[in-house]
């Protein structure tokens, strides 16, 4: 057998192994030879593909098989001693587990195109076996309305490029008119300075500094189109207030909703009711003082914007304390609101 048949042969019996196993679902030597035939129009005898796949082994592939001894007359028809190998399944890098929990943030995501999100999906579904693939087709999703930006993952592209090479980028940062379609915000590029992308809410974002201000910003990738790599070196994180003791899991948990600005140190009384959701919002760095049965107070620093967002989103819950004048915008937040009923 030539060199090239002979490696078309190991990767048809490698597709095979990817294709039809796992820890449940295993082949015999017999097994392959009848898929090689009848689907690959290849032949094969055990030797050859006992060879293949020690060859596949001794490559680095993870296959794993048993062994049996059987009896087998030599050419003198003494019998002797000989081991058979069975049962091969190949060792995959990610569990069905894992793969669903990445289909599952793909289908849930609100920021990537759902026809993008199809082609990802079937992507990851070719990392596993059939047996897999045959149960997600249960798998369901909200029909297509949110609009596109078809631009997505070419914006991640250059950001990435960006940041590794420190240098800036331009952009058109825009919001949706009533006729549902991206529109320019100003009629000038942003000259940015990209330091991080990160996903929150089932968004993407950008961390950077727009370049006329000192402070941090946040972009999100799915409002920006037109993006350009510049030449120009990005202003270094450190020189931006804020960026100096940056810790990314720290500003994810101060901008809730990823609003721009400085934090500010909140304390409000709260239902004991919601503390799963504080946790879950704030994280672990929060601290609580005078608890009675029902209710606590919290103290966190977050941003200022952000925390009237949310003090908003559970005012039946929550009363803030401090700031004084966070305290008092919330409070004509609502009465506005309850104005708004009254009309």
């Amino acid at each position: 057998m030539s060199n090239l048949k002979r490696k078309k042969l190991s990767f048809a019996i490698l597709d095979i192994l990817r294709k039809y196993t796992d820890e449940d679902h295993r082949l015999s030597q017999k097994d392959i030879i009848d898929i090689l035939k009848t689907e690959y129009d290849m032949t094969a005898d055990r030797k050859s593909v006992k060879r293949n796949i020690t060859g596949l082994m001794e490559m680095g592939y993870e296959i794993n098989f048993s062994e049996a001894l059987r009896m087998f007359p030599n050419k003198d028809g003494v019998l002797e001693e000989s081991y058979i190998l069975s049962d091969f399944w190949l060792e995959r890098e990610f569990t069905d587990g894992e793969l669903r929990l990445l289909i599952d943030s793909l289908l849930f995501s609100k920021h990537i195109p759902y026809s993008q999100c199809k082609g990802l999906v079937v992507k990851l579904e070719g990392l596993s076996n059939q047996y897999f693939k045959s149960r997600v087709r249960f798998i369901s999703t909200l029909p297509e309305t949110a609009p596109k930006n078809q631009e997505l993952f070419y914006t991640i592209e250059v950001l990435d490029e960006a940041i590794a090479m420190g240098k800036q980028v331009s952009f058109t940062y825009n919001s949706y008119g009533t006729d549902k379609k991206l529109h320019p915000r100003r009629e000038r590029e942003y000259i940015v300075n990209p330091y991080q992308m990160a996903a929150t809410n089932g968004r993407y974002y950008l961390i950077g500094n727009y370049d006329k201000y000192d402070n941090l910003a946040n972009y999100r990738l799915d409002r920006i189109t037109g993006i350009r790599l510049l030449d120009t070196p990005a202003k270094p994180k450190k020189q931006v207030q804020g960026g100096k003791q940056f810790s990314l899991p720290k500003h994810m948990a101060e901008h809730l909703y990823m609003f721009s600005g400085e934090s500010v140190h909140v304390t409000f009384r709260m239902k004991k009711i919601i503390l799963d959701d504080v946790v879950d919002w704030f994280g672990t760095d929060i601290s609580f003082s005078d608890e009675t049965e029902d209710e606590v107070t919290a103290r966190v620093t977050v941003n200022w914007h952000a925390m009237r967002h949310w003090a908003l989103q559970y005012c039946r819950h929550v009363r803030i304390l401090t700031p004084n004048d966070l305290a008092q915008t919330v409070k004509e937040d609502l009465q506005n609101a309850l104005n708004n009923y009254q009309a």
